[in-house]
C-alpha cells in the first residue's frame, strides 16, 4: 500500500515546483518575433534581470542552461593559456573550472573542501603571492548545491581587493538568485551567471548572464569569443541578435511571470521567506541528528544555504533507500547525494516556489521514512519545525 496519490512534490534542488501562473503563462499561441511586442518583452526582461543582480551592467538571455552560461561567461572573458582561480567549497566550482580547461584555460583550485564555506583570508593569501597577476579571473559559487553551503561572496570580493589583484571575480548564482541576498554591483563583482530552473521558478532552458563594464574592457580582447555566446554580437541593433537566432518565446513569457510574482512579492520578502522556511528545515534535521544517523553536510550553522540542505547518513543505512520510500510510498522526491556524498546523504530543497505546507509536509514525510525503515533519529523533528515557524511568523 501507497499514500502517494496526488501531485507529486519534487523537493530536489532544481528544477523546483513551477507555480500553476507560471505554467499558464506559456499556454497561449507564439508571438511574432519581429513584433514591437516581442522587443518589449526583451527589453523588459533585460532590465529586470540587471535588477534581479543588482546590477547597472548588461544582462544576457541565452537559450541554456546553467553549463551553457558557464561558457558564456568564460568564453566572453578569456583566452586560450590565460589562468582561473577555482574556489572549491563543493561541486559546482570545480566543475566550472573543468569547463575552463576544456576550453583552453589553464584552471588552478584553491582545495576547499565539502564540508565548509571558502575562507576569504586564503584566497587574499593567494592572490598576494601572484605578484604577475598571471591569473585573470577568480571562479566562486554562492550557493554549491552538492554541498549545501552558502559562501561569502561579499567578504570574498572585499579579500579580492585587498589584494590588489585585478583578476576579474565571476560569480555562479544558479542555485540562490531571487532567493538569497545578491548584490554584484556592491560586492565587487565583474561577471555573474545563473539558471531559470531554482530560485526563478520557471522551466530548464535559460541561462543568464551579467557584466559589468570591466568585464565588458576584458572583453574585447578575449580569444576566446564564439558566435553564440558573443556579447558584441548580442549587443547588435537587430533584436533576433539578442538570442543569436530565434528566440524562445514561450519560456520567455513563463520568465516574465515568474519574475512578476517574485516583484510581486517583493524581494526582501521572498528573501525572509526563504530563510524561515531553510531555518524550519534545519531544525528538523537538527533534531533527526541526535540519533546518530543522520546530520548536516555543513557544520558550521552560518554556512548552511538557505536553499538547500544536504543530510547525511552513516553507519551503513542508505540515503537510497529512504528516498525511495519518500517518492514510491508518499510521493516526495528528494534530492540524491552527488559527487564526493554520492550514497551518503540525501538533500532537501526548499527554494523558489515553496511555501510553509510544502515544506512541512516535505519534513513529515521524511519523518514517516525514518519510522518506516527503523533508521534512528530524534523524535520530533517537525514539531521543531513548526514550533520555530509559529514563533517565527506573526499573526
Amino acid at each position: 500500500m501507497t499514500v502517494r496519490a496526488g501531485r507529486e512534490f519534487l523537493a530536489i534542488p532544481g528544477p523546483t515546483t513551477m507555480p500553476d501562473e507560471v505554467l499558464q503563462a506559456m499556454h497561449r499561441p507564439a508571438l511574432d518575433i519581429y513584433s514591437h511586442e516581442m522587443v518589449e518583452l526583451t527589453e523588459s526582461l533585460l532590465a529586470d534581470l540587471s535588477r534581479l543582480f543588482a546590477t547597472k551592467g548588461h544582462s544576457y538571455i541565452y537559450i541554456a542552461n546553467g553549463h551553457g552560461a558557464w561558457e558564456a561567461t568564460l568564453s566572453n572573458v578569456l583566452s586560450r593559456g590565460d589562468k582561473v582561480l577555482v574556489l572549491e567549497s563543493g561541486r559546482f566550482a570545480v566543475n566550472w573550472g573543468n569547463a575552463a580547461k576544456a576550453m583552453g584555460a589553464e584552471v588552478e583550485v584553491l582545495e576547499g573542501d565539502w564540508r565548509r564555506a571558502i575562507r576569504p583570508a586564503d584566497v587574499e593569501a593567494r592572490l598576494r603571492q601572484d605578484k604577475s597577476h598571471s591569473i585573470k579571473a577568480v571562479l566562486a559559487v554562492q550557493v554549491d548545491t552538492a554541498s549545501s553551503v552558502f559562501n561569502d561572496i561579499e567578504a570574498i570580493g572585499k579579500a579580492i581587493r585587498a589584494a590588489g589583484h585585478p583578476a576579474l571575480f565571476m560569480v555562479d548564482t544558479v542555485a540562490s538568485l531571487g532567493c538569497m541576498p545578491f548584490e554584484m554591483d556592491a560586492w565587487g563583482i565583474d561577471v555573474a551567471m545563473s539558471g531559470s530552473q531554482k530560485g526563478l521558478m520557471t522551466p530548464p532552458g535559460l541561462g543568464f548572464v551579467a557584466a559589468n563594464d570591466r568585464a565588458r574592457e576584458v572583453h574585447k580582447t578575449a580569444g576566446l569569443r564564439t558566435p553564440y555566446w558573443d556579447w558584441t554580437e548580442r549587443d547588435g541593433s537587430e533584436h533576433y541578435r539578442k538570442y543569436a537566432g530565434t528566440a524562445p518565446v514561450h519560456l520567455l513569457f513563463a520568465l516574465r511571470q515568474a519574475i512578476n510574482m517574485l516583484f510581486a512579492e517583493g524581494l526582501e520578502n521572498a528573501f525572509e521567506r526563504h530563510r524561515l522556511l531553510a531555518e524550519a528545515v534545519r531544525r528538523a534535521v537538527a533534531v533527526w541528528s541526535e540519533g546518530q544517523v543522520l546530520g548536516f553536510n555543513i557544520g558550521e550553522p552560518s554556512e548552511r544555504a538557505n536553499t538547500v540542505t544536504t543530510v547525511t547518513m552513516s553507519d551503513g543505512y542508505d540515503p537510497i533507500a529512504l528516498q525511495r520510500y519518500c517518492k514510491e510510498k508518499c510521493g516526495v522526491v528528494l534530492g540524491t547525494g552527488i559527487g564526493e556524498l554520492q550514497g551518503q546523504a540525501f538533500r532537501i530543497a526548499h527554494m523558489g516556489h515553496v511555501n510553509a505546507p510544502m515544506i512541512l509536509g516535505t519534513l513529515g514525510v521524511i519523518e514517516v521514512a525514518l519510522n518506516a525503515l527503523d533508521i534512528p533519529h530524534g523524535k520530533g523533528g517537525t514539531e521543531a519545525a513548526i514550533e520555530w515557524l509559529g514563533e517565527s511568523v506573526s499573526a
